[in-house]
């Protein structure tokens, strides 16, 4: 299976935290455009599990405080990428005085592979976890090719 879907980019320094600082490389905007760096904002590693199946593979993510509005999930040159935003829960008002859930988006991208047929993907979001189905590409048969002379 290793050979149909392989994960981008790397993971963080740190396996255990699944978070990057978005101070490092920049966020990412709802437009997919990288913004100058916000040292308060994180982009997560969301956590994944593949999975086959007779017809495809099934991709889960965890994307808690993700809706379907805040959401993008794009094919483009044979990269699946996910992105999603969580809205920022406190108010514009208020001051921070104590944090232990730290409050970010998730970003993952994943090279696909000819075997997944790109026109038919599909994907359900519930409860915060994101499935994607990754169907399998109708193989080709085997044709007698007629040589003609000249």
């Amino acid at each position: 299976m290793s050979n149909d879907l392989s994960r981008l980019p790397p993971e963080p320094a740190d396996p255990s935290s699944n978070e990057t600082s978005s101070g490092a490389s920049g966020a990412v905007s709802d437009e997919g455009r990288h913004e100058p760096a916000n040292p308060r904002r994180y982009v997560f590693t969301p956590q994944i599990d593949i999975f086959e199946t007779a017809d495809g593979l099934v991709l889960r993510a965890d994307l808690p405080g993700v809706s379907l509005e805040t959401l993008d999930l794009e094919v483009q040159n044979n990269r699946l990428t996910l992105f999603g935003r969580v809205p920022d829960a406190t108010g514009p008002d208020a001051r921070l005085t104590h944090q232990e859930y730290r409050e970010g988006d998730f970003l993952r991208s994943f090279i696909l592979s000819e075997n997944v047929d790109h026109e038919r993907i599909s994907a359900k979001l519930a409860n915060g976890v994101l499935e994607v189905f990754l169907p399998h590409a109708p193989k080709t048969e085997a044709r007698k090719i007629e040589v003609t002379g000249s």
